[in-house]
Formats: structure tokens, C-alpha cells, sequence
């Protein structure tokens, strides 16, 4: 296998080390208002609403979380009146992560959160034997994964869950299901990998996430209070569905990255955007189911691993930015395994810098950066490896 060279390696490492400076002196740089100059939000931005609904949660007041106007009300007591508008988008059983980080003071519990995501990623990348350590390094602080802590958000940890459970399905099925059943807590991210398991066969798998998932159902029932399932099927569901449908331009559309919102930016209604998505969808189950149906010789499991990881942004109509730290893999990947010509390159190189230039572009192209993961995996799925690339197997089988 071919490995990164010094120059280049150098060379990403340090771009992305400069994106992740000037973003993070934004960040807590603080306006006259006492917000963030790089978010206009509090410094701990998304991570905000994990913490303090969770606190809410933790001190019996989980009914706020199904109340909009009642929480924002709460929220703007404790951290002054000109916050922005923050709501509860998660399903209940992120409480069960949420509660224990609200019993930290919140500074505390932000850092532990964006430098266990780090972690999180690198030990899955380590799952990936081909990848070598050098680049699970590289992919950890790419400027997509530090956009990700910026925003304080938890596509490291998703990426993590995800890669992990595809790689460890073969050999360690129980394990491989307890990540699955965890990603649960964003199901929209993990959608592929029930279909991938099930062209595979790999049953003890399925088994395993299907029983993490009631486990957590329950023991957040449990400890909440049922009721909370369906407040979030009442009231948390409909309200994503208005914000994902509200007309253009929204401030979070530039974070946007689907077919969805392509759709809607080129003027598409919504029907026609839903439409293009549903297609969108369709393929990239049809392209996993073919691909982990496929002999081992005929695609690596690497290969497999992160095409699905690519196909789960495409496949849904709720993807951002900062959910994309398979973006950076895939380019890591790519430009390691493949011998690739100047135009491919190109492409690479624009994966790797996206959110360096997205908020600059992103009010002109709303959504189509969702063109890099498909550009990636059209990537991944045609070129043959380099000639120093040997196949993996996916290991033993557990069908």
C-alpha cells in the first residue's frame, strides 16, 4: 500500500490545523451581546441543547423538551435574552448520554464531549487495519471533523459508530450490534446498515442491534417516563419535518449538504424535492445491497465500509456538513490506495478543504456539496485499487 507522503501529509496537517485555529479564535470571541462571534450562539453552540435539555431532563422537567416556546424560555433565562432560537431535535434516549455530561459544569462536559469524539474516531479508524496510523490522525483533525467540534456536534462519534459496526460485523457480530443499536440515537445517520447486514447475513448482528435498540427504548421509558415517545413522535418529529420544509433562506442552509435541499435551491417544491430524494434514497440501498452481496475479491472490505458510510449522507434528507467525517476518509483513503491522475486529485482536494470555503459558497450552492460524497463513492466503486493494494476479506463469517 502506498503511503502519504511526508510533503503532502505536512501540507494537509497544516491547513487543517490553520482552519481549526481561526475557527475556534471565532468562536470564542465574544460579541457585544455576549454570543460568539463565530456562531452568534453560545461558544458551545449545538452541544448547547444536548447539555441543557439533558439537565432539564435530569432535574424532572422533561416536559420542556416537548414544549418549543417553554424551553427556549428556560434556556434564554439561564444564558440571557438575546440567545437564539435552540430546540430539542433528539430521540429520548439521548438523554441516557446527555444526563450524565449535565451533571458537569457545561465548559467541562463540552470539552469531554469534542475530545471523546476524537477518540471515538480514531479507535474506529484502527478497526480499518489498512488504514495506517499516520492517516487516522490526518482524518481526526481534518477540517470537516474540526467543523464538527466547532459546531459541537456528534458526527464523530456517528462516523465512529457506523465504521465500527460495519467493520467488527464479521468477526465480533454482538459487538459490531451494540454500536449499530447506539447509533440508534441518530437513526437517520445508521439507516444502510441494516441493509448491508442483511445482504451479508450477518443474523447474530442484527440480533444484537435490534436488542441494544429496545434496550435503550426501555431503559429511557424507564427512567423518563414513557410518555416521552410519544411527546417526541407528537410534537419533536413535526417540528424537524417544518424546519427541513421551511422556505429558503434559513441560516442552517448553509450547512445543508442533500439532494433535498439541492432540489429546493434550484426552486424545486417540495414534492419534487421529497421525490428527488426518495430516488436518491433508493439508490444508495440498491448500491449497498449489491455491493456487500459482492465477493470479497471483487470490492475490499475497506472499500465497502466506506462507500456506506459516503452512501448513508446521500441516502438522507437530513445530512450537514459536520455529519461528513467520512468525507475526509474516503478522500484519506482514496488518495493512498488508488494511483490517481490529476483531475481525481482535484477532487480530493476539494473533499478534504469543503468546509474551509462552505461558508463563503454555501448561500450560492445551497446543498451541493452533497455532490462531494456522491463524486467520492462513483470513486470508490470505479477506480481499481493501486497496484500495491492487496483485498481484504471480510473475516469470518457469523451468516
Amino acid at each position: 500500500m502506498a503511503r502519504p507522503d511526508k510533503f503532502t501529509f505536512l501540507l494537509l496537517l497544516l491547513v487543517s490545523l490553520v482552519f481549526g485555529v481561526k475557527s475556534y479564535i471565532s468562536l470564542w470571541t465574544f460579541t457585544d451581546a455576549g454570543l460568539s462571534l463565530g456562531s452568534l450562539k453560545t461558544p458551545y453552540w449545538d452541544f448547547l441543547n444536548l447539555w441543557f435539555g439533558s439537565h432539564l431532563a435530569g432535574s424532572g422537567q422533561v416536559e420542556l423538551l416537548f414544549d418549543p416556546e417553554a424551553y427556549r424560555a428556560a434556556m434564554r433565562a439561564l444564558f440571557g435574552a438575546t440567545l437564539p432560537d435552540h430546540e430539542w431535535s433528539y430521540p429520548p434516549s439521548m438523554l441516557l448520554v446527555g444526563v450524565p455530561l449535565s451533571l458537569m459544569p457545561l465548559g467541562l462536559a463540552y470539552w469531554l464531549w469534542t475530545l471523546g469524539g476524537g477518540v471515538a474516531l480514531y479507535a474506529a479508524l484502527s478497526c480499518l487495519g489498512q488504514i495506517p496510523r499516520p492517516l487516522r490522525l490526518l482524518v481526526v483533525i481534518s477540517p470537516v471533523v474540526l467543523q464538527n467540534a466547532f459546531f459541537g456536534q456528534n458526527g464523530a462519534y456517528t462516523t465512529a459508530l457506523m465504521i465500527a459496526a460495519l467493520a467488527l460485523a464479521p468477526k465480533r457480530p454482538l459487538l459490531a450490534g451494540l454500536f449499530a443499536g447506539i447509533l440508534t440515537l441518530k437513526p437517520h445517520l445508521g439507516i444502510l446498515i441494516p441493509i448491508a447486514w442483511l445482504a451479508a447475513g450477518y443474523w447474530r448482528a442484527i440480533f444484537s442491534a435490534g436488542t441494544v435498540a429496545i434496550i435503550l427504548f426501555a431503559a429511557t421509558g424507564m427512567i423518563f417516563g414513557f410518555a416521552v415517545w410519544a411527546d417526541f413522535r407528537a410534537v419533536t418529529t413535526p417540528l424537524m419535518v417544518s424546519i427541513l420544509e421551511a422556505p429558503f433562506p434559513q441560516p442552517y442552509h448553509t450547512q445543508a449538504m442533500t439532494v433535498f435541499i439541492a432540489l429546493r435551491a434550484l426552486g424545486g417544491s417540495l414534492a419534487l424535492a421529497y421525490g428527488a430524494q426518495i430516488v436518491a434514497a433508493l439508490i444508495a440501498v440498491a448500491v449497498t445491497w449489491k455491493i456487500w452481496r459482492t465477493d470479497a475479491q471483487a470490492l475490499q472490505t475497506v472499500d465497502r465500509i466506506i462507500l456506506t458510510a459516503l452512501l448513508a449522507l446521500v441516502a438522507t434528507p437530513y445530512g450537514y456538513s459536520y455529519d461528513g467525517a467520512g468525507i475526509a476518509l474516503a478522500a484519506a483513503w482514496l488518495a493512498i490506495s488508488r494511483d490517481l491522475t490529476t483531475a481525481p486529485r482535484l477532487v480530493l482536494w476539494i473533499a478534504w478543504l469543503f468546509p474551509v470555503f462552505i461558508l463563503s459558497m454555501m448561500f450560492q450552492i445551497y446543498g451541493f456539496f452533497v455532490l462531494i460524497p456522491i463524486a467520492l463513492a462513483a470513486m470508490l466503486g470505479t477506480l481499481p485499487p493501486g497496484t500495491g493494494v492487496q483485498a481484504s476479506s471480510p473475516g469470518h463469517s457469523t451468516r
